[in-house]
């Protein structure tokens, strides 16, 4: 097996680094238990709504931890990256997936370049997992596109130095508001790491692209002044660069499978459409087409392939088609929302019955197999949405 990464050392993404249980048992099945020792744990969600400020902790559940952890990404990606090196891949850093190698209509491979100008050169493979991220270049060379009327986030974060950075709750604030206090749907974030530094960020959903009018970096800013007091940060010194990023999600990217190639995590719009959160459904869903592929490599049949889309349609289906029917009021609202007078706090751009969906989705409870067992509903809004 080939892994085929574009960067030649691992580096920070915009992404919240947290692991929720989900994700800790992932990595816990590929046997990285000793690799989350010392990493920054966590109990569960501090939620802030309305003024209102709630502890959630992480649900019990019998094939699952009750704790996460929070890590960086490049972290992250080196533990993962040296785990599939010692099982026996060959992991090509400073290479660009730039094509795939078709055969009679059949994707076999990949046209692969060094980052630093060598000559390109073609990878041979029975099948081809696509895990290239959002932008997905090279999933959109095999046909995948993004439903655009389906949610998509625009996210950014930096970090800051913080006395509470050792804190075992990561916050979300429910309420995301411009600078004139005009709110908007999405939220906010703190996520500490545990090494001097949290990890604040902001997640602006927009099922129908009217985040073309924000700037995320100045939602950004006023999200961190609305924090600094209670994590003792400097709004004017973060210690990095802001990263950010536009993320598909709630299944939004097909097809998801083709005769002899699967994609996953973000370049298949894995995302969970209330929190944001992606790292545990690249995680899951890599785990599904590795079963898959595995099952179509010793059957010696590729037709198994085709599994992969009912497998991710019976885990994540309903609970991403709730996800939808959800953000769409949220949608219309934003585009209803005045702007606040002196004093006044505005018109809420997200429906109460929304925000408590979206409470709901952060402290959901997962079922037997890993998913959450309810998917949040918004039975007190009366706005009728056709089903899609």
């Amino acid at each position: 097996m080939a892994i085929v990464e574009r960067q030649r050392f691992w580096r920070p993404k915009a992404c919240g680094d947290t692991l929720s249980p989900r994700a800790v048992r992932q990595l816990h099945d590929l046997g990285l238990d000793a690799a989350l020792t010392g990493l920054a744990r966590t109990e569960g969600i501090r939620l802030v709504v309305e003024g209102r400020t709630v502890e959630v902790p992480w649900p019990t559940h019998p094939e699952l931890p009750a704790h996460g952890h929070v890590v960086r990404r490049d972290r992250l990606d080196s533990i993962l990256a040296a785990n599939a090196a010692a099982a026996g891949a060959t992991v090509l850093e400073g290479h660009d997936a730039l094509a795939p190698v078709l055969e009679r209509g059949f994707v076999r491979g990949a046209v692969v370049q060094p980052t630093d100008g060598g000559p390109p050169v073609e990878v041979p493979a029975r099948y081809v997992l696509v895990a290239d991220g959002a932008a997905s270049r090279f999933g959109r060379a095999l046909g995948t596109f993004r439903t655009r009327d389906w949610p998509f986030a625009t996210a950014i974060r930096s970090y800051w130095q913080s006395p509470r950075h050792a804190e075992t709750w990561i916050e979300a604030e429910l309420e995301l508001t411009d600078r004139e206090g005009t709110p908007l749907p999405g939220h906010g974030w703190v996520a500490p790491v545990g090494d001097g530094t949290v990890n604040v960020g902001i997640s602006l959903l927009s099922p129908a692209g009217e985040t073309r009018s924000v700037n995320p970096a100045h939602l950004l800013d006023e999200h961190v002044r609305r924090v600094a007091e209670r994590w003792g940060l400097d709004p004017s010194r973060p210690t990095e660069t802001p990263a950010s990023g536009r993320v598909p999600m709630g299944g939004s990217v097909g097809p998801k499978a083709g005769p002899t190639y699967l994609v996953v995590g973000d370049a298949a719009g894995s995302a969970n459409p209330f929190t944001g959160a992606g790292i545990e459904y690249a995680l899951e869903t890599g785990r599904m087409a590795a079963d898959v592929l595995h099952e179509a490599l010793a059957a010696n049949d590729p037709t198994v392939l085709q599994r992969y889309s009912a497998m991710l349609d019976a885990e994540y289906g309903q609970y991403f088609k709730v996800a939808r029917l959800t953000s769409a009021p949220m949608s219309r609202s934003w585009g209803r929302t005045a702007r606040p007078t002196r004093g006044s706090r505005g018109s809420r751009a997200v429906p109460g019955c929304c925000a408590r969906s979206r409470a709901s989705a952060f402290a959901a409870t997962p079922s037997a197999s890993g998913r959450y067992a309810s998917p949040p509903t918004c039975s007190g809004h009366t706005d009728s949405v056709p089903p899609r």
